[in-house]
């Protein structure tokens, strides 16, 4: 696979498992009902996040990780992999731990499914950051287009205009300024 493919790929599949964990942790996992004597009765929901709120947090790192994924490069992005993938990893323990730890009650079919949702985005996570780990050295930075410019040396630098001792137009601020010099001194 080529390298842009590749890094396309490994950004929507963070991007996907991350929403895919979020979304399932915070859907209902469990129901108990408890009966009341001459009352209706009790209802007990419980979700993802009740069980085990740190997954929210881990899906959130890897969500935020992600984009991060974009701004970096070299060794950085290699390293920003590990940590997705240990996010994911995180995520997929959680939601084992979580439903585990839980009846499902009278959650029906989303008890188990909701749990099983959150531990494939949790996988999906961890595959995409192993892929970020392995091969983010590979992929394209971002453009140095903005970054900042050393001054040039010598001759080929234009002196600096004398100004006024009145106040400065906007306009000669602005074009001692596309020459680097430092209109307020």
């Amino acid at each position: 696979m080529t390298t842009r493919r590749t890094y396309g790929l490994t950004l929507l599949a963070c991007l996907a498992g991350a929403g895919l964990a979020l979304y399932a942790v915070t859907r209902t996992w469990s129901i108990e009902v408890t009966p009341r004597t001459g009352m209706s009765p009790l209802r007990h929901i419980r979700t993802g996040a009740d069980a085990e709120p740190w997954v929210i947090g881990l899906a959130l790192v890897a969500l935020a990780g992600t984009g991060a994924l974009l701004a970096t490069g070299g060794w950085s992005r290699r390293m920003l992999g590990g940590v997705l993938a240990l996010a994911g990893a995180g995520v997929t323990v959680g939601a084992v731990i979580g439903r585990l730890g839980l009846n499902p009650g009278e959650a029906g079919p989303g008890g188990t499914a909701w749990p099983a949702v959150c531990a494939l985005g949790g996988a999906i996570i961890t595959v995409g950051g192993l892929t970020a780990a392995r091969h983010g050295h590979l992929w394209p930075t971002m453009s140095a287009r903005y970054d900042r410019k050393p001054a040039p040396a010598g001759p080929e630098r234009p002196a600096p205009q004398p100004t006024p001792d009145g106040p400065i137009d906007s306009r000669t601020a602005w074009d001692a300024l596309d020459r680097g010099d430092d209109p307020t001194t």
